[in-house]
C-alpha cells in the first residue's frame, strides 16, 4: 500500500440546522466554524486526512445546492472530485457512486469514507489508527469500521458489538463485527457501555474499492447495476446530466442497512481519539475547553460572570457579557441571537422556522 493508493471520500450532503443560527438549511453545520478556531468542519476533516492521501484523491459527495460552499471552502482539491447529487438517497447510493467513480480511476484503490461534520481531537491517533485500517483493507477483502470506546450511555449513536474474544492475525487491534446496534433507549444504552465489546458506531468505513463494489453486486444488485451502466460516462462533460438521470431512481437506503448488516468480513477497530459527531449544542460544550465553571466560551470577546455550565459562541468582534445564568445556550450569527436552556434544545428547531 502506498500514499497514492489512498483516497478520502467526505459525505457532505446534510442538511441539519441543529446549531441554529450558525448552521441554517442553506449552510448547514459542516460548512460553518462551529470551533471558533477559523476553521469549517468540513475543512478540519480533510486537514486531518494530509498525511494520509494526497490532496487530487479527496472526494466530496454534497447536494447540488451546496455545490458552491465546497468550492470555496475546499479550493485546492480537483473541481472534478466534488459529486453533485440530484436528491437525497441517504448513505448507500453516495456511496456506491463515489465508489465506482474511483474504480473507473484508481482500480486498487483503498478508500476511507469519514462525514464532514466530526470532530477529532487526538489528529495523531486518529491517523495512526486509519493507516492501520487502511492497510488491513488493502490486504484483504475485509471492510473495516472504526469504533468508538464510550465514555457515557449515549442514546444518540448507533453501537458495534464486536467479538473480543477473535482478534484478526493480520492486525491484533481489530475484531469481528458480531452485530450493529440500532440507537438504544436510556436502559439499553446503560447495559451497552457496561460490557467491552460494545462501541458507538463512527461511520467512518474503510475498504478497498473492489471489496465494496464486489459487495453492492451482491447485497443490493439494484444499485450496483445502476453505477455499472453509468461508468462510460464517469470522467465525462456527460457524468452530471447521466447523474441527474439515474441517481434519483436508487432506493433510499443507507450503507449501514444495505451493506454493513449482511455483509460477512466486517471488522472493527475499538479506538479513542477525542471523537464526536456534534449533534447538539450540549456535545459541542462537552468537546470544548471549559474554565473552572464549566463554561464553553468560543469567541474572543466574551466575558462572563457568576455563570455556569454555559457555552456562548459568539466570533463577531462585539463584546458579549453573560451574567447570572446556568445551563444556558448564548449563540449569535447574522443578527440573531439565541438564548435558550441547554436542557430544552430540542426545540431549537421550532424557533428557526418561526
Amino acid at each position: 500500500m502506498t500514499l497514492q493508493d489512498n483516497h478520502l471520500v467526505i459525505m457532505a450532503g446534510g442538511i441539519g440546522s441543529r446549531f441554529w443560527p450558525m448552521s441554517t438549511p442553506e449552510c448547514p453545520k459542516q460548512f460553518v466554524d462551529v470551533l471558533g478556531c477559523g476553521r469549517t468542519l468540513l475543512q478540519l476533516t480533510v486537514d486531518r486526512f494530509k498525511d494520509i492521501c494526497p490532496l487530487e484523491h479527496v472526494w466530496v459527495v454534497t447536494s447540488v445546492s451546496y455545490a458552491q460552499l465546497v468550492k470555496e471552502q475546499l479550493p485546492e482539491i480537483p473541481e472534478s472530485n466534488i459529486l453533485l447529487e440530484p436528491c437525497r438517497r441517504n448513505t448507500a447510493p453516495c456511496i456506491a457512486y463515489v465508489s465506482w467513480r474511483i474504480k473507473k480511476q484508481s482500480p486498487k484503490a483503498n478508500i476511507v469514507v469519514s462525514p464532514s461534520d466530526h470532530i477529532v481531537m487526538d489528529v495523531s491517533e486518529f491517523q495512526r489508527v486509519v493507516k492501520s485500517s487502511l492497510k488491513f483493507a488493502s490486504e484483504s477483502d475485509s471492510i473495516v469500521t472504526l469504533g468508538m470506546k464510550p465514555t457515557r450511555p449515549e442514546t444518540g449513536y448507533g453501537y458495534i458489538q464486536a467479538n473480543l474474544s477473535l482478534p484478526s492475525a493480520r492486525n491484533a487491534e481489530l475484531f469481528p463485527v458480531d452485530a450493529f446496534r440500532e440507537k438504544p433507549d436510556l436502559s439499553t444504552a446503560q447495559q451497552y457501555v457496561s460490557k467491552p465489546n460494545f462501541f458507538w458506531n463512527s461511520g467512518i468505513f474503510i475498504w478497498n474499492v473492489s471489496t465494496i463494489v464486489n459487495a453492492f453486486r451482491v447485497y443490493e444488485p439494484e444499485i450496483a447495476a445502476i453505477f455499472e451502466a453509468l461508468m462510460p460516462a464517469f470522467g465525462t462533460e456527460g457524468e452530471q446530466a447521466a447523474i441527474d438521470v439515474e441517481f434519483p431512481r436508487c432506493p433510499n437506503i443507507s450503507v449501514d442497512y444495505a451493506i454493513m448488516e449482511k455483509a460477512e468480513e466486517i471488522f472493527v477497530f475499538p479506538a479513542s481519539f477525542g471523537w464526536s459527531d456534534l449533534g447538539t449544542w450540549g456535545s459541542l460544550r462537552e468537546n470544548s475547553k471549559r474554565d473552572a465553571n464549566g463554561n464553553a466560551l468560543i469567541g474572543q470577546r466574551i466575558d462572563v460572570y457568576e455563570t455556569t455550565n454555559c457555552i456562548v459562541h459568539t466570533i463577531s468582534e462585539r463584546r458579549v457579557v453573560v451574567q447570572g445564568l446556568d445551563g444556558y445556550i448564548v449563540a449569535e450569527e447574522n443578527g440573531t441571537l439565541l438564548i435558550c436552556r441547554l436542557a430544552e434544545e430540542q426545540r431549537i428547531k421550532q424557533f428557526s422556522e418561526a
